[in-house]
């Protein structure tokens, strides 16, 4: 008996680019303190008054089957929040509510690619990307994009790639680097897309943490409302990683046929869980920004860290909860420097490689611990990187 192609093809063959996570996780479960820098995981938990109105949603009765969609209200505020934020006509006809953005990301691929389709991803890219293709039976192909414009797709290096592609995922702001698409990015995005009639997928979930810039979604570009699938998530903006919910914003015939999708593979999302996120939405920026606070802080100490010093780059961070940082200086690979980072220093971070060859020689920081104990770590990454640099 053998497994299908599609399922043992996920990681095309490689490793799936935790390798060096799971060990940190191994160690840390055979007792060693080990500082974590290595995924997107809130140091805050999250909020209490989000829990209660879970709790609340549950005790009322909320646990059984949902409506597959995601709730009426739900949709609603989610549409709101979007046009509010977009100046695009968004209803609830425009919104499916999803087991969080991953869940989103293969169902926005399977709505727009057939088996043997190819769907273009940008690289340095968040890990499940191509898998995440592979897993719908496309072809995933690689735009590489370059540290020298900041990891910034450029309308060449689409352009080059597009010719028969179905679709192109982009992400901003972007992990791993921290990157926000400008506005001249942007329209190099649609330029392509209209120039070869590839649907967009834009994965938005750090909308809500951006430090420089402005947050440009795609879906306001012209001509570009029909041809885009916008994924969100709770995950990130309010600190609800563990609650899988998240949604898709789309042209409502696509909508309507991702319904049908659902109906068939995740049978909605539990009712209490919508019912805290239609909460926490309505509360609107001011917990949003008491959430992403720490990252802008994280940012500030690492800024002030890594001046005065040529030995470790950093690509400029203008949103999300990560630092890429290039340690070729240092003449090691990114995995390389993890891994001895990690036996000499106890301190855990995600090498550039496992986000597409094109972060090769970086390192991704995720700023996810406690103010001090980042700085503390900072201020070691940084001494070992120069000793190696000597």
């Amino acid at each position: 008996m053998e497994l299908s192609s599609r399922i043992t093809g996920l990681t095309g063959g490689g490793s799936d680019g935790w390798d060096l996570f799971i060990r940190a996780r191994k160690m840390i479960a055979a007792g060693q303190k080990i500082t974590e820098l290595t995924i997107g995981e809130h140091d805050i938990r999250t909020h209490p008054d989000i829990l209660e109105a879970m709790r609340a949603s549950a005790a009322a009765g909320k646990t059984g089957y949902s409506l597959v969609p995601g709730s009426q209200s739900l949709r609603e505020t989610i549409a709101a929040r979007v046009q509010a934020r977009t100046g695009i006509a968004t209803t609830a006809d425009n919104v499916l509510v999803t087991p969080g953005g991953q869940s989103a990301l293969f169902a926005t691929h399977s709505a727009v690619c057939d088996p043997g389709d190819t769907a273009l991803y940008c690289a340095p890219n968040y890990a499940t990307y191509p898998g995440t293709i592979r897993g719908v039976g496309a072809i995933a192909k690689v735009i590489q994009t370059r540290p020298e414009n900041a990891f910034q797709p450029q309308f060449s290096e689409i352009d080059a790639l597009a010719p028969g592609a179905k679709s192109l995922l982009v992400n901003s702001p972007n992990n791993p680097t921290g990157v926000v698409y400008s506005a001249e990015t942007m329209d190099a995005i649609a330029e392509a897309c209209l120039k070869h009639d590839l649907w967009l997928i834009s994965d938005e979930v750090y909308d809500t943490q951006v430090w420089e810039g402005t947050h440009i979604s795609p879906r306001t570009l012209p001509d570009m409302a029909e041809r885009t699938l916008v994924i969100g998530s709770m995950s990130k903006s309010h600190a609800m990683t563990g609650s899988r919910i998240g949604w898709i914003v789309g042209p409502q015939a696509a909508i309507s046929r991702l319904i049908s999708l659902a109906t068939h593979t995740t049978y909605g999302v539990a009712g209490f869980i919508q019912d805290a996120a239609e909460y926490a939405l309505k509360r609107g920026t001011e917990l949003e920004q008491e959430i992403s606070a720490p990252f802008l802080r994280r940012r500030e100490i690492a800024k002030r860290v890594l001046n005065g010093q040529n030995v470790l780059q950093a690509v400029p961070s203008t949103g999300a909860m990560y630092l890429m940082l290039d340690i070729r200086a240092t003449g090691m690979t990114g995995e390389a420097f993890g891994n001895a980072l990690l036996d000499t220093h106890a301190i855990a971070v995600m090498p550039g490689e496992s986000f597409g060859l094109a972060a090769a020689g970086h390192i991704r920081v995720a700023m996810t611990v406690e103010d001090s104990a980042f700085e503390a770590a900072m201020i070691q990454l940084v001494d070992f990187a120069k000793g190696l640099a000597a």
